[in-house]
């Protein structure tokens, strides 16, 4: 991958130990800023297929969202993923970034080695990145998915509402960001904003790993033996066909953990991960936890596509005239 390694000992070798690098964090935010710009409309589909009543398949969820809502409402609540999921994904890629050079540099203690890249650096470096990201990612996903969701015909669901549903009427629940947080707090604690954080856990761990490593080995497989390092097409394809495996494979778990954070909005029915599971499963069968695969695919590819791109460039841009796959 771009964050150091050389691919297949392509670039300049690094020295025993590296300090420390702050580029994997700037150029992972410059990424996530890309990504979430480029994603978020199907993003907004994605949350009201599985999360949501009434949508359909992809195409009728698209038709209903833009005749109800205009176009702005794929748009609705991006203020806060914009700011938010930038810094995130400056964590998760500085981590995997310096994670993964660490564990070389561990394995490769001579002076001058290369670090090629290791299988296990990589699962181990991704699997640190996806624990990393729950503490960060949980709390934005819920606010972001809240949001997308206060749009919800509630009232069509044939479903029983709490009082504070009632009351609201059809107004929206939250008047946006930080009212949403403040809600969350005050009637849910601090815990509230970690709502489905398990089940994000489950799907992040695995999902980072196939996240990184196709990515890594597709963009080795891409670039030519003599090149000093990916060209900006291989990095997009890459990235591309990355984002669309991981968030393929990430799916079921997705479907929970999107339930049970929009769970809360205007009722609460789920107890937990396993409950949802199961209510799921014994309201729609197992195909519910397939529901938005299509559009998490469709998706997934041009946000990795425009994240790995926008890392790599950046990458290249703070680090000068280096190759991006020096360290």
């Amino acid at each position: 991958m771009g964050t150091d390694p050389a691919p297949d000992g392509r670039g300049t070798a690094a020295p025993a130990m590296v300090s420390f690098q702050l580029e994997d964090f700037v150029a992972g935010w410059i990424g996530g800023a890309a990504s979430v710009i480029v994603g978020y409309p199907l993003d907004t589909v994605k949350t009201r297929l599985q999360a949501g009543v009434g949508y359909g398949n992809t195409l009728s969820c698209i038709r209903t969202v833009y005749r109800k809502e205009s176009v702005f409402g794929f748009f609705k609540g991006m203020s806060f993923p914009l700011a938010s999921i930038a810094i995130y994904n400056s964590v998760v890629f500085g981590v995997f970034g310096n994670m993964q050079r660490f564990l070389s540099q561990h394995r490769c203690r001579e002076p001058g080695a290369g670090t090629s890249h290791n299988l296990l650096d990589l699962l181990l470096a991704s699997m640190v990145a996806g624990v990393v990201s729950v503490g960060l990612g949980t709390p934005v996903d819920l606010i972001k998915i809240r949001l997308q969701m206060q749009t919800q015909p509630f009232r069509e669901a044939n479903i029983s509402l709490k009082p504070r549903a009632a009351a609201l009427g059809e107004r929206p629940a939250y008047q946006g960001p930080v009212h949403c947080i403040a809600t969350i707090v005050r009637t849910e604690g601090l815990v509230g904003l970690y709502r489905g954080g398990n089940a994000m856990l489950l799907r992040d761990v695995p999902g980072y790993c196939l996240y990184f490593i196709p990515y890594v080995l597709l963009n080795d497989w891409i670039t030519p033996e003599a090149s000093a390092g990916p060209s900006p097409c291989a990095v997009w394809l890459a990235g591309g066909v990355a984002g669309a495996i991981s968030w393929g494979t990430a799916t079921p778990m997705d479907v929970v953990k999107s339930r049970l954070q929009a769970d809360g909005v205007y009722l609460n029915k789920y107890k937990g991960v396993l409950d949802c599971i199961s209510r799921s499963y014994q309201k729609d069968g197992l195909k519910v936890f397939f529901r938005g695969i299509t559009v998490n695919m469709l998706r997934g590819f041009p946000m990795s596509a425009a994240m790995f791109l926008g890392y790599e460039l950046s990458l290249q841009a703070i680090r000068g005239s280096r190759a991006v796959t020096s360290p």
